[in-house]
């Protein structure tokens, strides 16, 4: 048996492994691919931020720049002069966006980008004054993995059964209807996240050690040795659905490579960096989306390093330059592909940060972020949410050191994103459980 689980992950097949972590529910067999793309194709796109950007020096108020600047001083504030000025028309007010950022302005210009302000994890909307005479709250605020879990989940119950599953996986559960093909819905560039695993849905990743299968003559035997071993000891039980698991994502990587053999080459330029690459693989994946007969997909893509400590200033500035340049070129392949309107992009990330720096240059893990959405669906050039308060001990301070408390809950983000892709208002329910909580299950930012 040990030698066995050690050719299979030889191999590279840690999809399977992550796979039968979860109560080992077989994957249906690919089906023929049916030909040609639904009409309504929609996908959605999570880009995740691991280590907690810093929104405050993402989104920075531009009208009360005074009150940011009084707070992080010469040490971590970005100056007001280097700025990239956008107008948020409901709220009244102009904001900067980091100097980092100039594609991304570009595309809230264009109405294509809006801005989510201060969203977080909460169990029911929360006020200062009750947040301190001790109203529930999620568990383990400013804790990088529970954060992460709950962002991933919107279960901010570490008890709850749900937190065994993503929202985005259980998206793609109550979606399976409207998929369009038996080939996954769900496709992570970025390993195997909580937010990608639903109670039946489960990623595929293709970057895994599965995609050496080519259809060449080496590949072609490897195959056949796997296919082999994948036949032995299937009266043990946990073996047994290992190997269907396996089998199954073997065919459905082999499917994705025939289709994208076939692709024709992009002529969108992507930056060579890691999210480049992650984006433009997606990109390609869904220039051939007709071949695997998808009408709904939905991918994970990650970039780390946002857990700025020290040093934040010039940290910041090359991870939020290659976010938006990487943005920029996805948004732009999709416009090429003639799917701008059918695709969203949406970042996540553990948390924000203090709003008072930390000794070193660096923040301390805080709580409500600002995040952006891109697509041509987008009801950009806007901010949706409320933008906090920039003072210590104001009203929305959780600890006197600028943690935001979030006016705005992920499940309503993560509902309003679900809504678009086509699930009705019993789905909704389930897929996030505590949006009925909230008064505003839709956030309006999407058309």
């Amino acid at each position: 048996m040990r030698n066995r689980r050690q050719l299979l992950f030889d191999f590279g097949f840690g999809l399977a492994a992550s796979a039968i972590l979860s109560r080992f529910r077989w994957l249906g067999r690919l089906e023929a691919a049916v030909a040609g793309a639904p009409a309504d194709y929609r996908a959605l796109v999570c880009l995740f931020l691991f280590g907690g950007n810093d929104g405050n020096n993402t989104v920075i108020p531009y009208d009360g720049y005074g009150d940011y600047d009084a707070v992080r001083g010469g040490s971590l504030a970005i100056a007001k002069d280097s700025l990239l000025k956008i107008d948020a028309p409901s709220a009244g007010a102009a904001f900067g966006l980091h100097p980092s950022l100039p594609e991304l302005q570009s595309l809230y210009g264009a109405g294509h980008a809006a801005v989510l302000a201060n969203v977080g994890t909460l169990t029911q909307p929360l006020t200062r004054p009750q947040y301190l005479a001790g109203a529930p709250r999620p568990d383990n605020l400013f804790s990088h993995a529970d954060q992460q879990a709950q962002w991933q989940s919107s279960v901010v119950s570490s008890v709850d059964r749900l937190a065994q599953t993503g929202w985005g996986g259980r998206t793609a559960d109550a979606a399976a209807a409207l998929a369009g093909s038996a080939f996954p819905m769900i496709i992570s560039v970025a390993g195997v996240p909580l937010f990608t695993t639903g109670e039946s849905a489960r990623p595929l990743v293709p970057g895994s050690g599965l995609a050496g299968f080519r259809g060449d003559a080496v590949s072609n035997a490897r195959y056949a040795g796997l296919r082999q071993i994948l036949t032995l000891d299937t009266g043990l039980t946990l073996v047994g659905a290992d190997s269907a698991i396996t089998s199954t994502a073997i065919d459905n990587i082999a499917t994705l490579n025939a289709a994208l053999a076939s692709a024709p080459t992009l002529a969108t330029a992507f930056p060579a960096t890691s999210l480049g690459k992650q984006l433009q693989v997606i990109a390609r994946i869904i220039s051939v989306r007709a071949q695997l007969g998808m009408s709904r997909q939905i991918f994970f893509a990650s970039l780390t390093g946002f857990d700025t400590h020290t040093d934040e200033i010039n940290t910041q500035q090359t991870l939020l330059a290659e976010v938006s340049q990487a943005m920029s070129a996805f948004y732009a392949a999709t416009v090429e592909l003639a799917v701008a309107p059918s695709v969203t992009t949406f970042t996540l990330s553990d948390f924000g940060r203090t709003l008072l720096p930390a000794s070193g240059g660096g923040t301390d893990h805080a709580w409500g972020n600002h995040h952006f959405v891109v697509g041509g669906a987008v009801k950009g050039g806007d901010f949706y949410g409320t933008y906090p308060t920039v003072a210590l001990s104001g009203p929305d301070d959780a600890s006197d050191e600028g943690r935001w408390i979030p006016t705005t809950a992920v499940d309503q983000y993560g509902a309003t994103l679900a809504r678009w892709f086509g699930l009705d208002a019993a789905a909704l329910a389930t897929v996030f459980p505590n949006l009925g909580r909230f008064a505003s299950p839709d956030l309006g930012f999407l058309g």
